[in-house]
């Protein structure tokens, strides 16, 4: 039996899987000695090897194979090489690239948590930060911290705001992975448990479909320290997933959903691919997939795309 993907034209022979070993681009480290040390602990665990295929030399390499399980595959190969620098995903062949990405935007697409860089320009940044830090590791309920957080931020103007929007640093690879995708025909959406006045200039300068946020409620210049309702928490992040696949007739097998907190849980465990990137331990530990080291390139290389391909 052959299967034909949607998505990329290509026809492949039912049931092969691929490990993809992934490091950061600014070192393009990988070496042909790690890819045969990741084939003879494949080979060692049962697997028949189809093909190695470098998506980009130095920085990601699939080996195609049939035999184990996916975690089989998986801890053989962590246990076989020294490679505390790489990424390994193992995933099935069929169906690789996406036509729906959700991604979160903290410490995700941007670098750091925007609420926290928000009360940088107050007294009550620590606090802040000690709440934000406690409910990404999932040792609070979501919206109770936001509620707290934010009603430490009362009488902040909108002109910190401003600032703060304008002040945000995009991750590596983040205009990269989105313009890729939608150029191949993926619909992008920037979600977040933040704020739309971040999100939307987020996804104005990275080039998303579209944005969803929090909405921080503001009146004569000022915060009040309240959240407009209801808050996108993380079942809501789960339900734009389901809505934007529905929306659009995709699929969720045919999804895309990357996050590196709790909150992202949900999203991550409903996607067809999900990926803790850079993610706290518990997220790391849940998610099928992660990504520790490269850049959000990664995303990309996951889907089976070469770097020859990617949208600049």
């Amino acid at each position: 039996m052959r299967l034909f993907s949607r998505r990329s034209g290509f026809i492949y022979p039912a049931m092969q899987n691929v490990l993809t070993l992934i490091t950061d681009p600014a070192r393009a480290d990988i070496s042909p000695r790690h890819v045969e040390a990741v084939s003879a602990a494949l080979v060692a665990a049962g697997a028949e090897i189809a093909v190695v295929d470098w998506l980009d030399e130095g920085t990601a390499c699939d080996v195609v194979f049939t035999g184990p399980s996916l975690e089989t595959a998986r801890r053989s190969v962590l246990d076989a090489i020294a490679a505390p620098n790489f990424d390994i995903a193992v995933q099935s062949r069929q169906g690789r690239r996406k036509d729906l990405l959700v991604i979160d935007m903290d410490s995700t697409v941007v670098s750091g948590e925007t609420l926290d860089e928000l009360a940088d320009r107050t007294k009550v940044k620590d606090a802040v930060a000690e709440i934000t830090a406690r409910a990404m590791a999932g040792d609070l309920q979501f919206a109770a911290a936001l509620r707290e957080r934010v009603t430490l931020l009362a009488g902040l103007g909108t002109d910190a705001m401003v600032e703060t929007a304008a002040a945000v640093r995009l991750n590596p690879g983040a205009r990269t992975l989105v313009a890729t995708m939608r150029a191949h025909g993926a619909y992008t959406v920037l979600v977040s448990g933040g704020f739309k006045f971040i999100t939307s200039h987020v996804a104005l300068v990275v080039g998303f479909d579209a944005d969803e946020a929090n909405r921080l409620e503001v009146v004569d210049g000022s915060l009040t320290g309240r959240i407009v309702e209801p808050i996108l928490d993380p079942v809501a992040k789960l339900a734009a997933l389901h809505r934007h696949a529905r929306d659009h007739n995709i699929p969720l097998a045919e999804t895309l959903a990357a996050g590196d907190g709790a909150n992202d849980l949900a999203m991550i465990q409903g996607a067809g691919l999900g990926v803790a990137y850079h993610a706290k331990p518990i997220l790391r530990e849940a998610a099928a997939v992660r990504i520790d080291h490269g850049d959000l390139t990664a995303l990309l290389y996951l889907q089976g795309y070469r770097g020859r391909e990617f949208t600049l």
